[in-house]
């Protein structure tokens, strides 16, 4: 499932440049991941290729997006419009895959009222009044850790069911809600893991991102 996305930016890439047909070589290649690798994830979307071509551009675009949820709009709202959060707001590729941030909300009254990526920042405290007769599917939240226990109970007093958390903190949450957790520092420790293996003169085996 973590290639998906990959697969997607690049035959996104492919199709505005004008190429009709991608194989799984061509991917696989890109990718620097066994060829098989990319057979297997097409697979499972179920979509057929074509002996000659490999896979039409914009029918596997659909299949991704179908098999991963995208095909329709999930709609957001995120908290925490500092470092973090502003860039997840600049990032252009959730528009490829559906994924739609509807507000933005901040504590900070340096935040509240200005204008991020085309997207206004609302007060935190107003959180309630603006969506309790609309929720969104997800909630992102970008906050300090000491904030994000806060931020999420009031996320699922409102009836949001998904939340995105980017906070370095386990949150607690009902059973019926579901937690994403992003560890930025998970994946710096995966690298330095590699480059200590390779600096003492070990092989590591490449990594199927």
């Amino acid at each position: 499932m973590r290639r998906m996305p990959t697969y997607l930016h690049r035959l996104i890439w492919l199709r505005n440049e004008g190429e009709e047909w991608v194989s799984c070589a061509d991917l696989a290649a890109y990718m620097n991941i066994p060829h098989i690798l990319v057979r297997k994830d097409i697979a499972m979307t179920g979509l057929p290729g074509n002996k000659r071509y490999g896979f039409h551009v914009v029918d596997l675009i659909n299949a991704i997006l179908k098999f991963v949820g995208w095909a329709d709009a999930t709609t957001a709202t995120l908290v925490g419009a500092g470092s973090l959060g502003s860039a997840l707001l600049g990032f252009a590729d959730f528009q490829a895959y559906n994924f739609r941030i509807e507000t933005v909300f901040d504590a900070s009254p340096q935040k509240v009222g200005t204008t991020i990526h085309g997207y206004t920042v609302f007060d935190f405290a107003d959180i309630q009044k603006k969506l309790q007769n609309n929720p969104p599917k997800v909630g992102v939240i970008c906050v300090p850790d000491t904030a994000a226990q806060t931020v999420a109970n009031t996320l699922v007093s409102l009836g949001i069911k998904y939340i995105w958390n980017f906070a370095n903190v386990c949150l607690k949450v009902p059973e019926d809600v579901i937690v994403q957790r992003e560890v930025i520092s998970g994946g710096l420790a995966v690298l330095s893991a590699k480059i200590k293996t390779l600096e003492e003169g070990d092989d590591i085996q490449p990594a199927e991102e």
